[in-house]
């Protein structure tokens, strides 16, 4: 195979080394894996009825549901869908994640590619596919959302370290970073605006006043832009959020001062329940920690190797074709600094940032930023390696050999085995009965009390008292969208559906404007005695209105700059 389209074959084929464990003994159940594994399920159901946008979860609350859709990014849950549709969902999983690490190294290579040539570009993006912090997140969290956001990182990194950043380069991989995996989205954003500010700093490659200026708005534009273009996502996640218990996300042990470096978060406690998740927590915490130091490692050792080499060449030949460029050099300020600043964010000196800084909360763990350290780990890999000239098929069996390296290890550290209750068979069988699933706190409506909530709630029932307890031995499922109930006296019709704003319900042709408050936020409705007929219908609310004007027209604008960038070329 051309040297110049080996990657299209080698990235592919060492992607498959890491699923092969998977494909001989199954999926890796990690912490979120029945997590994903419920959207999936619940968002390819909703678009086998027509639903292409949904916005509510049925199944969650034990059939009440809950407005996940609303919060959770799109892509993670709608690729998995989608593969869920096309192939035996015990296989979607498996390829979910050799597609993400597909996409990932080929979108690394395109980021190695503008500094260094195809051997170092290609072996960098087979590490950066199996480094151990994107090995650990697929089998040990299986939190494919996060995963996902692994492809989109280099494309921003590539983006705003190319010599001339445009307002499209940096939008798009914003908005999709923000549509993966809404910490990613978080952290991605201050990752830009630290290197625009590195890039805005005169070193010996001098930037022109003007031109310094075009880069502080290219960067403060195309962010803009890509938030707009998420606008659909972000409006409604960021309004609706006074609606939900969204705090629950940042309990003990899942704040900032808990994740820093091998913290220890056992200390006092007595109740056996609680220490047995303080000891889990920790041990995933120093995982992670382990991670971070060697990632760290690599960095540190590859930018001293780029920096060595280079002093070298050019005290033994000033004018050697292997130094270094000079806006390569800036790159490399970019990534000390990118390192330094993660290294300070990961220990405990950094709480004042986190705790004032917009958003910053919400990323629970500081090790997430390890997403961010392994692109920069493989990029200044890249660097140290740009002097290597390997034919294809050394380039190959050095690569393949890298990643079964880099994945046994991690398979046999990270990998979660599956009770038989977790698997995808069992859990796509469940779903299709009428038993419902657990609740999501951070998702539950502020008046409801998710310890409240009977697991085996039938669709309705009718009372006298709006508190009432469903009736014993009925079949527990959601609430159908129409429904005609006959009362002979004026009771209190309950519907095991959680209250929520967007749903609107008519009765007889008018709208039902008064609801009983229930302590399990049940929505409970007066009805008078005699037939009462009640159609429900989940409503756009106007912040999914202006989300999705906002996208409409962020579209229309990066259609225009994108011609106009080709116009120019052209001309």
């Amino acid at each position: 195979m051309k040297r110049g389209r080996l990657h299209l074959f080698l990235i592919p084929l060492a992607a498959l080394i890491p699923i092969l464990p998977l494909l001989l003994h199954d999926c890796s159940c990690g912490h979120d894996f029945d997590f994903h594994i419920l959207n999936w399920l619940e968002a390819a159901r909703q678009f086998t009825h027509g639903t292409l946008h949904p916005q509510w979860a049925f199944t969650p609350g034990w059939n009440a549901g809950e407005p996940r859709f609303v919060f959770y990014p799109p892509l993670s849950w709608t690729l998995g869908a989608i593969l869920g549709l096309i192939m035996p969902w015990t296989w979607t999983p498996i390829a979910y994640t050799w597609l993400v690490l597909t996409g990932a190294g080929l979108a690394f290579n395109r980021l190695a590619r503008s500094f260094v040539g195809t051997t170092a570009a290609l072996l960098a993006a087979v590490f950066y596919l199996t480094n151990p912090y994107v090995l650990f997140t697929a089998y040990e969290r299986t939190a494919y959302a996060e995963l996902l956001a692994a492809i989109w990182i280099p494309l921003l990194l590539d983006a705003i370290l190319r010599e001339r950043p445009t307002i499209p380069r940096i939008a798009i991989p914003i908005a999709l970073l923000w549509l993966s995996n809404a910490p990613a989205g978080v952290m991605c954003c201050y990752a830009l605006a630290l290197i625009t500010l590195v890039r805005l700093i005169p070193t010996r490659l001098i930037l022109e006043r003007d031109t310094r200026l075009r880069l502080a708005l290219t960067s403060a534009t195309g962010t803009a832009l890509g938030l707009g273009l998420a606008a659909f996502y972000l409006v409604p996640a960021a309004w609706e959020r006074r609606y939900v218990e969204i705090d629950m996300a940042i309990l003990p042990g899942l704040r900032i001062q808990d994740n820093t470096l091998f913290h220890h978060t056992t200390a006092g406690i007595t109740d056996p329940d609680a220490l047995a998740e303080a000891i889990f927590h920790d041990t995933v915490l120093h995982t992670a920690s382990t991670i971070a130091l060697i990632l760290l490692a690599v960095t540190v050792i590859a930018l001293a190797a780029v920096a060595l080499k280079t002093t070298r060449t050019k005290a033994d030949a000033p004018s050697a074709k292997n130094e270094i460029p000079e806006f390569s050099r800036l790159t490399l300020y970019a990534l000390a600094v990118l390192t330094a600043t993660i290294v300070i964010l990961l220990t405990p000196i950094s709480l004042p940032l986190w705790h004032h800084l917009p958003e910053l909360a919400f990323l629970q763990f500081p090790w997430r930023l390890l997403a961010l350290l392994a692109a920069a780990a493989s990029l200044a890999t890249a660097l140290s390696l740009r002097t290597v000239t390997l034919k294809p098929a050394v380039t190959t069996t050095v690569a393949l050999l890298l990643a079964a390296a880099l994945t046994c290890p991690a398979y046999t550290v990270f990998r979660q085995t599956c009770d038989p209750e977790d698997t995808v068979a069992a859990r796509t069988t469940q779903f299709r009965t009428t038993q419902g699933s657990e609740p999501t706190d951070e998702y539950t409506p502020i008046s409801a009390d998710n310890d409240a909530l009977a697991h085996a709630n039938p669709p309705y029932w009718l009372s006298p008292d709006p508190e009432s307890a469903a009736p014993i031995n009925t079949h527990p499922g959601p609430v159908p969208r129409d429904l005609t109930v006959n009362s002979p006296i004026p009771q209190t019709l309950i519907l095991n559906l959680r209250n929520y704003p967007a749903w609107h319900l008519i009765r007889n042709n008018a709208l039902i404007p008064e609801r009983e408050a229930r302590l399990d936020g049940l929505i409970a409705i007066p009805i008078p005695a005699g037939p009462s007929q009640i159609h429900l219908t989940y409503t756009q609310l106007p912040d999914q209105t202006l989300g999705l004007i906002l996208t409409a027209l962020s579209l229309i604008l990066l259609i225009t700059l994108i011609l106009q960038s080709n116009t120019r070329t052209d001309t």
